[in-house]
């Protein structure tokens, strides 16, 4: 069995292969068992989450176990770990362990981007991150796969935060800067992308300007929401999987309390990647609301394993 600590993980998942995987997947109509999470309380900090996540297809399959604990940022810890099995389909050997933080950042990326292949504008040079974890530091690379990214700012709740993500930016060739005042980068922004543990709205919709793509990431639990009801109201709503509208606050709370309507929500990923569903105008506000599912995780698991097996060992 292979296994691929975080260096090897990343390695193994270029986002121009993670992302046509992924979109080969769900072209294909490829479903998964919803995931299962489960609130495991904690002591004078926010409750942490167990995610157990499984997916197959004939030949290949896969399941992530990840927590992710909010209260580790107080601890400089990452909030995310975990792992992905990968397991032979006829045999249900164990072909490779691959590393959970890694291959979640990266596949959501990934999804983000292959979302916004369809729904953001094919000019869309500027980015705005919001957020300056894990997987806000994936998002120029993933959006540059499909988009023409030429500018990136970062803006967080810790200011240092959002210096230091643009820093690495830098070294890397970005054109990257740290920027204070989110409603005044908003409405600059081609693509805004806020990936946070928010629980109360960061992102207004008075801000929002026509021809933008929002694409929303962090919300993951019903008391979790990044975007007020305007900016819902003020879009056109695209999610990953219809279980995003039963697992996140940001489509949840709204639809029950009858600022959307189901009938709101234009697509998810499987309509996009089998072009049923897609930006109709430039100057139209999309937004892109993600969740997460298994089917990702075994994109990544597909690309990653395919590329271990191919490189030498030593």
């Amino acid at each position: 069995m292979n296994i691929l600590d975080a260096g090897a993980t990343a390695r193994a998942l270029p986002f121009d292969a993670l992302i046509e995987q992924m979109q080969t997947l769900f072209a294909d109509g490829l479903v998964a068992p919803d995931r299962r999470h489960h609130t495991m309380p904690m002591q004078d900090e926010a409750d942490a989450t167990l995610l157990l996540m499984p997916a197959w297809t004939e030949q290949i399959g896969c399941v992530k176990v990840v927590t992710a604990t909010p209260g580790n940022s107080a601890r400089n810890l990452p909030a995310i770990a975990g792992s992905v099995l990968v397991f032979d389909r006829a045999t249900g050997a164990h072909l490779a362990l691959i590393d959970g933080a890694v291959a979640t950042a990266r596949r959501t990326a990934a999804a983000s981007a292959l979302g916004a292949r369809y729904l953001a504008r094919e000019d869309a040079k500027h980015l705005l991150i919001i957020g300056a974890g894990k997987v806000a530091a994936q998002l120029a690379d993933a959006f540059r796969a499909g988009r023409p990214i030429e500018t990136v700012r970062i803006w967080d709740l810790f200011p240092r935060a959002a210096e230091a993500l643009a820093a690495s930016l830098q070294n890397q060739g970005w054109n990257a800067e740290a920027v204070t005042d989110l409603s005044q980068a908003v409405p600059q922004a081609d693509i805004i992308s806020a990936a946070t543990l928010a629980t109360e709205p960061l992102l207004k919709g008075e801000w929002l300007q026509p021809g933008q793509h929002v694409d929303l990431i962090g919300a993951f639990t019903p008391a979790m929401r990044e975007a007020d009801d305007r900016a819902l109201q003020r879009a056109r709503l695209f999610v990953d999987t219809k279980f995003a509208a039963i697992e996140a606050g940001e489509l949840k709370t709204p639809l029950e309390t009858g600022v959307i309507a189901e009938s709101d929500i234009l697509g998810d990923l499987y309509a996009l990647a089998q072009g049923k569903a897609m930006r109709n105008s430039p100057d139209e506000i999309t937004l892109f609301k993600s969740v997460g599912n298994a089917v990702m995780d075994l994109a990544a698991a597909i690309t990653a394993t395919r590329r271990a097996e191919e490189e030498p060992r030593v």
